[in-house]
């Protein structure tokens, strides 16, 4: 089992920043992938960026050049950055963790607002 819990959500100014840290735990040595997904009112969930265990990253094309998703391995957590942000960036952003036995774990959420 890896329990993933999301924080550091909240109301922020369109062009300003943020940092979403997604802490990990449990059995998370065979953990190959963790991202961050997000899920605005009335649309589906898209991916936002992903991490590899062998810190290989991947972004949405929306996102690219603005946000940037890192390990760190002291803290157990993945965190994501975000700066100039836009209103479309608004959400829920979700943990996700993909695992080499394909189990795939996700946390609860935490809640971006973006105001102009």
């Amino acid at each position: 089992q890896v329990q993933l819990v999301e924080s550091g959500g909240g109301l922020v100014q369109a062009g300003g920043s943020l940092t979403l840290s997604c802490r990990i735990s449990g059995d998370n040595v065979n953990i190959l992938t963790t991202g961050w997904y997000r899920q605005a009112p009335g649309k589906q969930r898209e991916l936002v960026a992903t991490i590899s265990k062998f810190a290989n990253t991947a972004y949405a094309d929306r996102v690219k050049g603005r946000f940037t998703i890192s390990k760190d391995s002291i803290k157990g957590t993945v965190d994501l950055r975000g700066v100039n942000l836009k209103l479309e960036d608004a959400g829920v952003y979700q943990c996700n963790a993909k695992t080499s036995d394909g189990l795939d774990y996700w946390g609860t959420g935490t809640l971006v607002t973006v105001s102009s």
